[in-house]
């Protein structure tokens, strides 16, 4: 009797330390797997990218039907400090041939500048923008990946399209993981996956990022020139850029609002 018992603990023993063994290694090859990536893009260029500028068209979308077009200009900064609230990048979109409207978002609040004035951006819209940068692949290589408590899984592997993926798991220390698919050739980053519950509406939501024609953007960083977004099945974003550059001058005050600009009310 004691010899069983003595030879079912044994194996529980070993079952646990080779469990605990596997999770070692994904969470290593994960992370393996992410540092590939980072140097694909880069490496040290990318994580010390201060300035981008992407020009080009974007496409809007609601359930695949197309809802509007415009021609874009995106300037991005990325913060040298963490800011106490908000996020760490700062962007101002503007928009139409004559560039005559834009969106500034900094690091915790958004803006909508016409010729009427500037007006706050709802907060389901802010609340929508934050998300959206939080999980974006790209923003977490070049911001997140070294934030306390972000842990890398490695799932398996897979193909997607023509090409041979590696997945990983992603996961913050507010528990939201973010599913990625690299290529296992070039390294980049091709799609990505995240859920959230939009408590307003009671409702599920599934996110789905594709990226693709990585091209280098000067210094070595390289870039992805075509971004899709699906919403549930939905296609819900485009954009097609002709030109992304880093580190160029950017416009003076381009991430402030117009002087004199009439403040206008908040609409929800």
């Amino acid at each position: 009797m004691k010899r069983l018992l003595f030879r079912a603990l044994t194996t529980s023993a070993a079952l646990m330390w080779t469990a605990t063994l596997l999770t070692g290694q994904t969470v290593d090859k994960g992370k393996q797997i992410v540092e590939s990536a980072i140097a694909a893009l880069g490496g040290d260029h990318f994580l010390h990218m201060h300035t981008r500028v992407a020009s080009g068209r974007v496409y809007s979308f609601f359930h695949d039907q197309l809802s509007g077009f415009d021609f874009a200009h995106i300037y991005t900064e990325y913060l040298d400090q963490k800011p106490a609230k908000g996020l760490e990048v700062q962007e101002r979109e503007v928009l139409g041939k004559k560039q005559d409207y834009s969106y500034l978002f900094l690091p915790n609040q958004g803006w909508d500048i016409t010729f009427r004035g500037a007006r706050p951006i709802p907060d389901d819209r802010w609340d929508d923008y934050v998300r959206v940068t939080e999980n974006d692949i790209l923003y977490i290589l070049r911001v997140r990946h070294n934030e306390p408590g972000m842990t890398y899984d490695y799932v398996g592997r897979d193909a997607l399209l023509s090409s041979e993926v590696d997945i990983v798991d992603i996961t913050d220390a507010q528990d939201r993981t973010v599913r990625v698919y690299f290529d296992r050739n070039t390294h980049f980053p091709l799609r990505e996956t995240y859920s959230w519950f939009d408590s307003k509406l009671n409702q599920h939501n599934d996110e789905d990022t594709h990226y693709d024609n990585f091209r280098d953007c000067g210094s070595g960083v390289k870039w992805p020139f075509s971004i899709e977004r699906d919403r549930n099945g939905y296609k819900s974003y485009q954009m097609f850029a002709d030109s992304v550059q880093v580190d160029q001058p950017l416009p003076t005050n381009i991430f402030e609002l117009p002087a004199g600009v009439k403040i206008l009310r908040k609409v929800e």
